[in-house]
């Protein structure tokens, strides 16, 4: 598989204008209980299952990058990062705008791009940003006028 990129980016009318890396991660372990909470209303070990990643970070990384590492045979690994760009308002004005960009390695599966668009959806949802799929498209999070 080729590397992929999607981003999730915090528009003026998200819930946070900018995010770190520890409030990353945060997310994730909210994310990887909420999924675990199903597995146990349908009376199954879920938990394993429904996102198996654990975080890794190196220390050339730290504050801007970590990876999620899977040990399962059907998935390998996706990159979490943040960032910040100069976006030109309707005004003429620049803006900063953050964003979190999650990357898919050349030798990640296709088990690792299902999940990844499934956090993504999540992460998108829960921050009230504007998300751009691997493919190309974007979806709304955020109440538009």
């Amino acid at each position: 598989m080729v590397a992929a990129n999607s981003y999730i980016k915090l528009v003026p009318t998200s819930t946070k204008e900018s995010i770190t890396t520890e409030e990353l991660k945060d997310l994730f372990w909210y994310f990887k209980e909420i999924t675990g909470k199903t597995g146990d209303q349908v009376n199954w070990d879920y938990n394993d299952a429904a996102f198996p990643y654990e975080i890794k970070e190196k220390p050339e990384g730290k504050g801007s990058w970590f990876y999620l590492l899977s040990d399962h045979d059907r998935y390998n690994a996706i990159l979490l990062g943040i960032g910040k760009e100069t976006i030109k308002k309707e005004d003429g004005t620049d803006r900063d705008q953050a964003y979190i960009q999650v990357t898919l390695p050349e030798n990640a599966t296709f088990g690792d791009k299902g999940k990844a668009n499934e956090f993504c959806r999540f992460l998108a949802k829960k921050l009230k940003g504007e998300l751009h799929l691997f493919n190309g498209r974007v979806m709304y999070f955020y109440p538009r006028k």
